[in-house]
C-alpha cells in the first residue's frame, strides 16, 4: 500500500469511525463485527421500579461509543452493573468473552475494564503522584511481608513512578505533581482520574459524564484525551448529556430511555431518529434533536398555548 493510499484510508476512517461499524445495523441491540463487551437480558429493579431492562447490547472494539438518554433513563445504573459496582437481578455480560457475572469491581479492572465517576473519586489528602502510584496493579510493596524490604520492590516503584510522570505530563498535570489532589479544580480532578485509570493499561475505559462540572477551558483538553484513547486502540464507552461532545467524538451512539435501549447508530442518524426525539421530548414532537435550542422550544410552547386559548374561545 502506498503512502498516499494509506493516508486516504486513514482520512476515511477518521470520518466514518472504525471500519467494524461501517454498515452496522441501527436497530437496538444490533450485532457488531468485533464486540468487546456483550450483555444479554440485563435487568435491575429497585422495589417496583425497573431501572434497567436491556435485552441485548454489543460494544464495538476500538470505537468510542456514547451512551445517552434523558435523566432517569438508567445509564449510570447500567454502567454500575457492567463494572461490578452493582449486580443485576437477571442477565449475563462479558468482556473479551469472559463472564463478569459476580466479579468484584477490582477484579473487573484487572481484566481490563476501568471506569471513572461523575463525582470524581480522588484521594484528596494524598498528593497527585501518590494517587497515580495507587492506580498501578501488582505492586510488590503492597504486600505486608515485603513492605519493610525496599530492595524487593524499589525498582518496580521507580518504574511505576516513571510511568505516572509520563501520564501526568500527557494530561498537563505535571506541575501539580506534589500538590494534594483535594486542591485540584473539578476539571483537573477529571484529568487525574482519567490519567490514573490508564496506569493499568486498560482495554476498555468507561467514562461517566466526563464533562460534568468541567469549565470550557478544560473541555477541549478532555475531548482530545478521549480521542487519543481510541487512537491507542482502546475502547471507550461514555455517558454524556453534552450533545456537542457526543457529536464531536463518538463513533457510535446508544440511546436509553426508561431502562431500555431504544435506538443506536452514528451520531447524525441518532440525532434525527424519531425514537430518540420521542424519548427526550415526548411522542408529539417531530423535530431533529440537532436543531433544538431554547428559542425553538419556547416557540413550540407558545404555539401550543395559543392553540389552547383559541380552542377555549371557540368552545365559548
Amino acid at each position: 500500500m502506498t503512502d498516499q493510499t494509506s493516508t486516504e484510508t486513514n482520512d476515511v476512517a477518521s470520518k466514518t469511525g472504525p471500519a467494524g461499524l461501517v454498515g452496522a445495523s441501527t436497530e437496538p441491540g444490533s450485532k457488531k463485527s468485533d464486540p468487546i463487551i456483550v450483555a444479554d437480558h440485563i435487568t435491575r429493579t429497585f422495589g417496583g421500579l425497573t431501572a434497567v431492562d436491556v435485552d441485548h447490547v454489543e460494544i464495538q472494539r476500538g470505537a468510542i461509543t456514547a451512551l445517552i438518554g434523558p435523566n432517569g433513563a438508567g445509564k449510570t445504573t447500567f454502567f454500575n452493573l457492567l463494572t461490578g459496582f452493582d449486580q443485576p437481578n437477571t442477565g449475563s455480560w462479558s468482556l473479551e468473552g469472559k463472564s463478569l457475572k459476580g466479579v468484584a469491581p477490582y477484579k473487573v479492572a484487572r481484566l481490563g475494564m476501568v471506569r471513572t465517576f461523575q463525582l470524581t473519586k480522588v484521594l484528596a489528602k494524598l498528593s497527585v503522584i501518590e494517587n497515580m502510584r495507587l492506580g498501578a496493579t501488582g505492586q510488590k510493596g503492597e504486600r505486608i511481608w515485603a513492605a519493610p524490604f525496599k530492595f524487593l520492590w524499589g525498582n518496580q516503584e521507580d518504574e511505576v513512578t516513571a510511568k505516572a510522570d509520563d501520564l501526568l505530563a500527557r494530561f498537563l498535570l505535571d506541575k501539580k505533581r506534589e500538590d494534594f489532589a483535594g486542591s485540584l479544580s473539578g476539571g483537573q480532578r477529571k484529568l487525574l482520574e482519567m490519567a490514573r485509570a490508564l496506569m493499568v493499561d486498560p482495554e476498555v475505559v468507561m467514562l461517566d459524564e466526563p464533562m460534568a462540572g468541567v469549565n470550557p477551558a478544560l473541555k477541549q483538553s478532555l475531548l482530545g484525551h478521549v480521542k487519543s484513547l481510541r487512537d491507542e486502540g482502546r475502547t471507550v464507552l461514555f455517558v454524556e448529556h453534552d450533545m456537542d461532545m457526543v457529536r464531536d467524538i463518538s463513533d457510535w451512539v446508544i440511546v436509553m430511555a426508561q431502562g431500555k435501549i431504544v435506538a443506536e447508530g452514528t451520531p447524525d442518524s441518532v440525532m434525527a431518529d424519531q425514537r430518540v426525539i420521542d424519548a427526550y421530548l415526548g411522542a408529539h414532537h417531530d423535530t431533529d434533536l440537532s436543531e433544538l435550542d431554547e428559542e425553538v422550544l419556547e416557540a413550540e410552547v407558545e404555539a401550543e398555548l395559543e392553540g389552547e386559548i383559541v380552542e377555549e374561545e371557540d368552545s365559548k
